[in-house]
C-alpha cells in the first residue's frame, strides 16, 4: 500500500467526498454526486469547518481521495463529564476498498479522539450494513447499544 495521508477536508475534496457517500446502496438514493454539487453540501462543508469539535478527514493517496469520515468531538455530563468521540459517514473509494484503508482511517480517528482525551469513541452504521458490522467488531467496536433515528 503506498502512503496515505490523513487530513483536515478541503472544500475542493467535497466532490470525491460526495462521490463516495453516493457510491453505495443506501447513498445512491440520498446524495447527489453531480456537478456542479448541491449549494448545501458547500454551506454543510463551512459550518462544519467552522466548528472546532468538528472535523471532515480525508485520506488521500498519491494525491487522490481514497476514504472520508467525519468526527464529531461531544462534550457531555455522564461518565463524570466525559468526552466522547462520535465517527459517522466512513467511506473508502470503491477501488480501494478491502485494502486496509477503512481500518487505517478508524484506527486514525481513534487516536485524534485520544488527543482530545475523549473516554469512548462511538459510531453509529445501518442495519443492514453486515459487513460493517463486523468491520466494526474487528476494529475492537461492540454492539453495545440499539440507536433510533427520526427523519424531519
Amino acid at each position: 500500500m503506498s502512503e496515505i495521508e490523513f487530513r483536515r477536508a478541503q472544500a475542493p475534496d467535497l466532490p470525491a467526498i460526495v462521490a463516495m457517500l453516493a457510491d453505495d446502496a443506501l447513498g445512491a438514493d440520498r446524495e447527489d454526486p453531480s456537478t456542479p454539487l448541491a449549494p448545501s453540501y458547500l454551506d454543510a462543508f463551512r459550518a462544519i469547518d467552522a466548528d472546532p469539535n468538528q472535523l471532515l478527514a480525508v485520506a488521500v493517496e498519491a494525491g487522490q481521495v481514497v476514504g472520508t469520515l467525519q468526527l464529531s468531538f461531544l462534550p457531555g455530563i455522564s461518565r463524570k463529564g466525559a468526552w466522547r468521540g462520535q465517527i459517522e459517514g466512513v467511506r473508502v473509494a470503491r477501488h480501494r476498498r478491502s485494502g486496509g484503508v477503512g481500518k487505517r482511517m478508524v484506527e486514525w480517528a481513534i487516536e485524534a479522539c485520544r488527543s482530545r482525551n475523549c473516554s469512548i469513541v462511538q459510531l453509529t452504521t445501518d442495519k443492514s450494513r453486515r459487513e460493517a458490522h463486523a468491520f466494526y467488531e474487528r476494529l475492537g467496536f461492540t454492539a453495545s447499544h440499539l440507536g433510533y433515528k427520526m427523519a424531519l
